[in-house]
């Protein structure tokens, strides 16, 4: 019983540990910092619905302190860079680098 209890008590402090330490794990400073990119993570994607031009289920956004990264598949050029402009206009965007690929 008192294994089973040290052994609890173990894996509790484990998570509590990896849990705690998530916002600083994508080599961020701070707890702000990987809210304000999840804030502009969630603003590009909600642009994306909003646009008719632009795919939103078929392009990734990821942001990492203040630079958004796009990625996935667009059906033209067009939507490739709307998709960009999109992200770039969105507010609190410092840089995109845009990885989508056009698909044939």
């Amino acid at each position: 019983m008192q294994m089973r209890t040290k052994i609890a008590s173990a894996l509790t402090v484990l998570v509590l540990i990896t849990a705690s330490g998530c916002a600083v794990q994508r080599g961020q400073e701070t707890t702000g910092a990987y809210i304000d990119d999840t804030a502009i993570t969630t603003a590009v994607k909600g642009r994306y619905v909003g646009n008719k031009e632009v795919d939103a289920t078929a392009i990734s956004v990821e942001t990492l302190n203040g630079t958004v990264m796009l990625s996935g598949f667009a059906k033209n050029q067009a939507e490739r860079e709307t998709a960009e402009d999109i992200a770039m206009k969105t507010k609190g965007v410092k840089s995109v680098k845009n990885s989508i690929v056009v698909r044939p």
